[in-house]
């Protein structure tokens, strides 16, 4: 078991200068790493004095790969090999490290083979159960902490109110800031009781765009006044209840910045002006990975982004990929009393995480009870009533799907309780739906072949146009495994009946098919406006 950090108080008085600047960082580590990469790794927690690592799936998987242009290798071990590295870099670092991950969703989000719960947008469609956010907070933390993992870099608490935003979206628990701001403190609460930490991201707001951070610098054209009491409004909220950390997204934002277009990363005005004065936030910043393209294509010089980051109010600088610089600029510029308040609030945060390491570590939760609860009151009809379904399974109605019937769970149910007339298809592509029969009842079964909005959530041109020509000649009950922005490309409002199911996991996908047979309620309400 990893050691606990020394107090403070004499943490303080031991680290050096240079090393305090070193708890400041966060290297990105990567679960399927070279031995290579790993011991370069090792040598620079052990000579820098690192303070903490955020981990990743691979270097291919990594955002800033313009969207998988690189070959992702899955590795069915991964769950194992994250406990070996974050073993060896505990080892190798001269203070206990701080580990850190995205685990929006789950571990999943970041490791396969590891449970996963359903995205934040299908935790909005939830209406009055804010206990099952707490047990979603709280499964995920304990996962993290039979990983070794002290702090989960969730949740989102953008609101996602632009249609186009192509990296929030379902990441977001919708439009609405109070619905925001109580499903997220419910899922911090949950986190909480299990004594992880958490992170609430992207301040000042990331959901009012249609630019990836990732790859652009986004520019949000807003009042401050129209900020305040909207995008400000969940993070002031959930800052009055005490927050572990909030996270800085790289956004242009001129009204928090005194008419600059400065990233709000590197932004004085927005972290120490508005965060820190206007907000009363005296807690732990950490920056979004600074290796995204909307700073760091803007900063070539080694240690000036770390600089700038840190300058402005940052106390954790994440991902940066220049640390020796880094460091090497922050202790030639700056003062010892910004050095002594970030390293204070660091070393305050770690020995609060280590004050809750488990005696015996956990084992990984069982997901699938949950997610079946979830299923059952998110489950959201946007179109049609019950009388209509209870009219339409009355006929003669066929049932499709585009993705194989071996990997159907609800039309195979549906299939299980009567007779119907079933497309037998083996391919995942849309046009093979029969678009020649006309008048036809027919349930549909939409599964998008992907959940970021990008070339249209994966369908091609024409595989929309055979969907959307199914629909418009046959009287269709349309239910969407997946992302319900999609259906800004379906032509549901000339279905009988469109129902949203979110997620693809087996236990929706049986719940909506005890809906569609008049077995189960949709109780769910679409938590976005389309």
């Amino acid at each position: 078991m990893t050691s606990k950090p020394i107090a403070y108080g004499q943490a303080r008085n031991i680290l050096a200068p240079k090393e305090k600047i070193g708890q400041l960082f966060m290297p990105a580590a990567f679960i399927n790493d070279s031995e290579e990469e790993i011991q370069k790794l090792e040598v620079l927690i052990r000579e820098q004095c690192i303070g903490s690592v955020c981990f990743f799936h691979s270097r291919a998987s990594a955002a800033t790969n313009f969207e998988g242009k690189k070959q992702v290798e899955f590795n069915t071990k991964s769950f194992e090999v994250l406990k070996q590295r974050i073993a060896r870099y505990q080892k190798a670092a001269k203070y206990p490290l701080l580990i850190a991950i995205d685990a929006e969703w789950g571990l999943a989000m970041r490791i396969e083979n590891t449970p996963q719960y359903p995205y934040a947008i299908s935790l909005g469609a939830i209406q009055n159960r804010p206990e099952l956010i707490f047990e979603v907070g709280k499964h995920i933390a304990n996962d993290c902490k039979a990983a070794g993992i002290h702090w989960n870099l969730a949740p989102v608490v953008d609101i996602n109110n632009n249609k186009n935003n192509p990296v929030i979206g379902y990441r977001s628990f919708g439009e609405d800031r109070s619905l925001v701001t109580k499903k997220a403190s419910a899922f911090i609460k949950g986190t909480q009781s299990e004594g992880v930490l958490t992170s609430i991201k992207h301040f000042p707001g990331h959901g009012d765009t249609a630019t990836d951070s990732h790859l652009g610098l986004p520019l949000i054209e807003k009042s401050k006044e129209t900020l305040v009491a909207n995008e400000l409004y969940p993070f002031q909220e959930l800052i009055k209840e005490g927050v572990d950390s909030v996270m800085i997204g790289h956004l242009s934002v001129p009204s928090l910045a005194d008419g600059k277009k400065t990233p709000s990363s590197i932004c004085k005005e927005i972290i120490t002006g508005v965060l820190r004065k206007e907000m009363g936030y005296d807690g732990v910043v950490i920056s979004d990975a600074l290796n995204m393209h909307a700073v760091a294509q803007q900063y070539p010089v080694k240690g000036q982004l770390e600089w700038l980051a840190f300058d402005a109010g940052n106390d954790v600088l994440c991902f940066a990929e220049h640390i020796a610089e880094g460091i090497e600029t922050i202790a030639r510029n700056a003062s010892k009393d910004q050095i002594e308040k970030a390293f204070a609030r660091i070393w305050k945060l770690k020995e609060k995480a280590f004050s809750n390491i488990p005696e015996i570590v956990p084992q990984l939760s069982d997901e699938t009870p949950l997610n079946r609860k979830i299923a059952f009151y998110s489950l959201t009809m946007i179109k049609g009533t019950e009388t209509i379904l209870q009219q339409f399974r009355e006929t003669a109605f066929k049932v499709f799907g585009n993705i194989p019937n071996t990997n159907n769970s609800f039309l195979n149910a549906i299939w299980a309780q009567r007779s119907v007339k079933a497309l037998e298809k083996d391919s995942e592509m849309a046009p093979d739906l029969p678009v020649n029969e006309k008048g036809q009842p027919v349930v549909l079964a939409l599964f998008p072949p992907q959940v970021k909005p990008n070339n249209t959530f994966g369908f091609a041109e024409n595989e929309l146009n055979d969907i959307n020509t199914l629909i418009l000649e046959n009287d269709v009950v349309l239910y969407l495994f997946g992302n319900p922005y999609c259906l800004e490309h379906i032509a549901f409002e000339h279905t009988k009946a469109t129902i949203v199911a979110y997620q693809q996991f087996e236990t929706f996908q049986e719940h909506a098919a005890q809906h569609f047979l008049g077995k189960a309620k949709a109780l769910g309400k679409l938590p976005i406006q389309l």
